[in-house]
């Protein structure tokens, strides 16, 4: 199976994934660990992950992981969309960023994501030439276009070259603003040169984070004033759906007006389940257990009838990316939390048993509030009024 096989097939499930249980990235999740993992995916139905650097160790060993279940079992399937880390100077220091100078890791990141290529070509079918990376507000590392041209260029040139496998996959996954579907200062022409060089468009789309930063979208109009709280919900979340769907038309259309024909998937999008602040009880009201699952229905539903691949954000909860507090909503996106526990999203597969005899830490996979639905909904915040 190839990139272009996999991408936009519906019966290949996308999702991110990291991995990681302990509020540091210095303890990295085991090779037993990544496989026991790998099954649970497996049984979900996903067939495509995504990962986002070869710095750590976890990648590398996720690839180890998924050869050797393959060996264990040659009716396994699952490949990566292998990230690699796009920094500009300075990034994460106490200098002050340089946004018109790559940083000078950028080589090293891109040499090892090449070599797990060669070594793991059966597994390895895109590579990902930076994570959020030309998008201006993220203010500590992003890069100008150009940056990320060149090295889409340079793995390019591998294939052609045969030093990499010809069907293997390059593109670059950021914000659709990056890509030239919002704000006019992204469509330059190096912009353009990126999307002829890429072979397909990764774009990211977050109506939740939205419900905060542009929440037009997501407050209740002054027609829906009289529905129920739930009714105010699920229209709500209907809204967030079209806001992603237009964000997704938006990138499609403003490539379609450069006159190339490449195809657009979403490389990341999500809905957190528990946010301590500006998406939480005091600010938007948005992140929620029943809205997270809501949401992933409807885009995945969306996106299956599109043909569009969808990599979910994320796979399971992860607390080190806002180690410092708990309720933070980084640590939330998972489908399944730390505990072993799958979100309302995907109760439905605990009761098809998909799951049976599988463990994550010791833990068999259960349901969230006890499979409650009334106890979830108990929780299920309103948006506000317009």
């Amino acid at each position: 199976m190839t990139a272009k096989e996999i991408l936009g097939n519906p019966e290949y499930l996308a999702i991110s994934y990291g991995g990681y249980r302990q509020k540091t990235r210095d303890i990295q999740p085991t090779i037993d660990q990544l496989k026991e993992d790998m099954k649970i995916l497996a049984a979900m139905g996903v067939k495509i992950l995504r990962t986002y650097n070869v710095q750590l160790q976890q990648a590398p060993n996720l690839l180890k992981a998924i050869a050797e279940l393959k060996e264990e079992d040659p009716n396994f399937e699952m490949y990566v969309m292998l990230g690699a880390w796009i920094d500009c100077h300075n990034a994460w220091t106490e200098h002050v960023p340089n946004h018109e100078v790559e940083s000078e890791h950028n080589a090293g990141e891109i040499d090892r994501a090449v070599a797990l290529a060669k070594d793991y070509p059966d597994i390895v079918k895109i590579i990902a030439v930076g994570n959020e990376a030309m998008v201006h507000w993220a203010t500590n590392y992003f890069v100008r276009p150009n940056v990320i041209l060149k090295w889409v260029n340079y793995l390019q040139e591998l294939k052609k070259a045969g030093e990499l496998s010809k069907d293997l996959w390059i593109t670059s996954s950021d914000d659709f603003s990056s890509w030239g579907g919002g704000d006019p200062i992204y469509r330059t022409d190096d912009l353009t040169n990126l999307i002829k060089a890429v072979d397909y468009i990764s774009m990211h789309t977050y109506p939740m984070h939205n419900s905060h930063y542009n929440p037009a979208f997501w407050l209740v109009p002054d027609n829906e004033w009289g529905f129920s709280n739930k009714e105010k919900i699920e229209s709500g979340m209907q809204r967030a759906l079209k806001f992603a769907t237009n964000q997704y038309e938006d990138v499609s259309n403003y490539v379609k007006s450069l006159g190339i024909n490449k195809p657009v998937h979403i490389g990341e999008t999500g809905w957190a389940t528990v946010s301590n602040g500006p998406y939480g009880a005091d600010g938007s009201k948005a992140a929620d257990e029943y809205k997270s699952g809501k949401y992933y229905k409807l885009i995945r539903d969306w996106s299956k009838k599109q043909n569009v691949s969808c990599f979910y954000f994320e796979a399971f909860d992860e607390q080190w990316k806002d180690a410092a507090n708990e309720g933070g909503s980084e640590n939330h996106f998972g489908l399944i939390n730390l505990k072993g526990e799958a979100k309302y999203a995907i109760w439905d597969l605990v009761d098809n048993g998909v799951f049976k005899g599988l463990t994550r830490d010791g833990m068999p996979i259960s349901k969230t509030f006890n499979g409650k639905k009334e106890d979830l909904l108990l929780e299920a915040l309103v948006p506000p009024l317009a």
